[in-house]
């Protein structure tokens, strides 16, 4: 059953402004991607379709980004293929248990001045 889907889209420029102010992706992204952003040529298209996906994942959950939740414990990976995976952390983690999520899908795609997510919740 479908809990809830969210997208967003966010202007790569916006971004790439924000990972230079200090703390920024530090407050936002995860270490692991901190680490994948910054191997890649066009660091700024990565970061913000992880960006859009976090945001995207509060929307689909339909509650917002609060009660102690926090940016970067939305966390997206890779698997063995490449395929984005939207992991959840900490108290985050702790919230969608209660709404019995069990699968989390996400979908991501840039280009030079866009990036996109879309996050589908199922219980």
């Amino acid at each position: 059953m479908i809990i809830g889907i969210g997208t967003d889209i966010v202007e790569v420029a916006r971004i790439a402004k924000s990972i230079e102010k200090a703390g920024f992706k530090e407050k936002v992204f995860s270490k692991i991607e901190i680490a994948y952003c910054e191997t890649k040529k066009n660091k700024a298209e990565s970061f913000a379709a992880r960006f859009a996906a976090k945001e995207a994942f509060f929307k689909a959950l339909g509650r917002g980004w609060r009660d102690g939740m926090a940016f970067n414990e939305v966390e997206i990976g890779n698997d063995k293929l490449g395929k984005p995976v939207l992991n959840v952390l900490g108290k985050t983690a702790k919230i969608i248990a209660k709404k019995n999520i069990k699968t989390v899908h996400v979908s991501l795609s840039h280009v030079k001045e866009l990036a996109m997510a879309t996050v589908v919740l199922e219980g």
